[in-house]
């Protein structure tokens, strides 16, 4: 087998140890779209979550109901009628609304039980009706008033899976239809949790369906791998207004009666009907993402549920499946340490191999070190690059290399941005690279090509002929 398949491979393991380490006993709460429950990849998604909780992870699941509310009260003829995502129903509708999300709630625990996982559903989210809000009675609606985090702790150190239903009850018992996706977000607020993941059946965030902030890498497959808040709020601004004009176009009644049956005020076809709603799902699951994270949540995770594996691949690994919605902590550039020598090495040996870069030695590292920065990934170095200054106040970027794995995610852009950010703040004179092979990626970013006579007189002597690097030049005084 060849070194660099080794490599490889090794690479991988490494990150999905470094991963079960990470996250021995965080708690991560997961929605489980209902759509997901009637197809054939929801055994796959169970036995993967249970190998989740085996490898010592704390986890809850939030099944939706939606779709079995819907089959139990169109055959037993109730109406009712949605407003603003929310099902209006009189009171006689809530036996049936509490039997279906049982209903699902209990294939989900035998679901696990098939996989020698215990799981238990329970009451433990008190809720009060909504009420009358400009003249509206929600009837059965229910907000979350209070959740009983001490029994779900219990529960979770006994080694179980809570599972929630999408019902809360008042202080006198009185049980209202809640938000499964709401319920989810303030369950993983209210235990402080590590993950949020929301696995829903076609959740892409891609090129194809939505505007694309240049700021935001793009993956392979050309969908949104990881965005800060800042990137989410820039998201939502370029995305939510023309989904919402689209969809303003439109209107729908569902009841018993006109189950199956839209109207249309405009010649808009069914299936475009059916992608704006798709797509207003994922913007308003970005709102609730953004939310979470603002309140403490560390990760939301938007994953499509009709990939099979793709919640491990999204939890152990630093690419995963889906999109991921994040506060600061989990890429960060910092400035290379010591210890830090090996594994730039290993980083930017590829790059040497292909003549990219420079030979370097773990001497020469440690010799220059202090000019270096590294960008780190859930704490494995993935990208790296220099500032090496001159006495003639000109400075040159140098050794960068990203790891190919994230070349889609716009690291290497942000490095260089933070190296003329920093060359503008030592007030250099000048600022240049040199480059074989990258010329029309640096150019890409603002650099133009100069001649082998603006090198300071240091660098202009080991420039080498052979080689014929070019010069590219920033003008740091734009």
């Amino acid at each position: 087998m060849e070194p660099s398949v080794i490599h490889d491979k090794a690479e991988r393991i490494r990150d999905v140890i470094r991963y079960i380490q990470r996250f021995k006993n965080a708690i991560i709460v997961i929605y489980l779209d209902d759509k997901l429950i009637d197809s054939p990849l929801f055994l796959r998604h169970i036995k993967d979550i249970s190998l989740l909780h085996e490898t010592g992870l704390k986890v809850i699941i939030v099944p939706g109901a939606a779709k079995r509310i819907d089959e139990i009260l169109t055959s037993s003829g109730i109406h009712w009628t949605m407003h603003r995502g929310c099902r209006i129903t009189r009171q006689e509708a809530m036996p049936l609304i509490k039997m279906a999300a049982f209903d699902v709630s209990n294939r989900v625990m035998t679901a696990l039980a098939g996989e020698k996982i215990t799981a238990l559903i329970g009451n433990w989210v008190r809720a009060r009706g909504r009420g009358v809000i400009d003249g509206l009675d929600y009837g059965t609606i229910g907000e979350i008033d209070k959740l009983q985090t001490e029994a779900i702790e219990t529960v979770l150190q006994s080694g179980f899976i809570p599972i929630f239903p999408c019902i809360g009850w008042s202080l006198a018992g009185k049980p209202y239809n809640i938000s499964s996706i709401l319920l989810s977000q303030q369950i993983a607020i209210h235990l402080h949790a590590d993950k949020l993941f929301y696995l829903v059946p076609g959740a892409s965030i891609s090129s194809e369906e939505f505007k694309i902030p240049n700021s935001l890498g793009i993956s392979p497959e050309g969908t949104v791998p990881a965005m800060n808040l800042e990137e989410v709020d820039e998201f939502l601004k370029i995305n939510e207004y023309s989904v919402n004009s689209e969809n303003s176009n439109n209107y729908s009644v569902n009841s018993a009666e006109n189950s199956g049956k839209i109207s249309h005020r405009s010649v808009n076809s069914t299936e475009n009907l059916s992608k704006n709603a798709a797509k207003t799902k994922i913007l308003s699951l970005l709102n609730t993402a953004k939310e979470a994270c603002s309140s403490g949540v560390t990760r939301v995770h938007i994953l499509n549920g009709s990939l099979d594996g793709t919640v491990p691949c999204e939890i152990f690994s630093d690419f995963g499946s889906g999109t991921m919605i994040y506060t600061s902590n989990y890429g960060r550039i910092r400035e290379m340490k010591h210890e830090d020598i090996q594994n730039v090495l290993t980083l930017m040996q590829p790059f040497i191999d292909k003549g990219i870069l420079l030979p370097r030695t773990p001497q020469m590292l440690s010799d220059q070190y202090s000019h270096y920065i590294v960008y780190e990934l859930d704490g494995a170095i993935r990208a790296c690059s220099s500032l090496v200054p001159y006495s003639d106040g000109q400075m040159e970027i140098a050794g960068v290399a990203v790891d190919s794995n994230c070349s889609h995610m716009g690291i290497g852009p942000k490095m260089i941005e933070y190296l003329i950010d920093l060359a503008q703040k030592k007030k250099a004179t000048g600022l240049f690279l040199l480059t074989t092979q990258t010329s029309d990626w640096f150019e890409n970013l603002g650099f133009e090509e100069s001649d082998i006579s603006s090198l300071p007189e240091q660098r202009k002597a080991s420039w080498s002929p052979k080689r014929g690097s070019k010069v590219l030049r920033f003008n740091i005084s734009k």
